[in-house]
């Protein structure tokens, strides 16, 4: 499966109203490490059917990005049913990443 863009528009859809956990990662384009993880969550996407991947842009997102509280970039978000299940904030390795997704 593909990265999903989650937006202020499809966040419901997309992300609450889920049966599968889903990894959020929130990013944006002028972010260093932003940059190492971001083909990192691309490759999480590719390989997972047990979870939806989706990245939310927090300058075009800024909603979002106040709704979760993130403060510093990139955050980590794994949901599931609706509600934060893990979260971990700066860069993390590929193996770290999956394994928030096993809550």
């Amino acid at each position: 499966m593909s990265v999903i863009t989650v937006t202020n528009d499809n966040f419901e859809t997309e992300v609450l109203n889920c049966e599968k956990p889903v990894l959020l990662d929130f990013w944006a384009s002028w972010c260093g490490p932003c940059r190492m993880v971001s083909p990192l969550v691309d490759e999480i996407a590719e390989e997972t059917t047990a979870a939806k991947v989706g990245k939310i842009n927090v300058d075009e997102q800024p909603e979002l990005a106040a709704q979760f509280g993130i403060m510093s970039i990139p955050t980590l978000v794994v949901m599931k049913n609706g509600k934060v299940v893990n979260k971990a904030v700066g860069a993390r390795p590929k193996a770290t990443i999956v394994e928030m997704l096993n809550v």
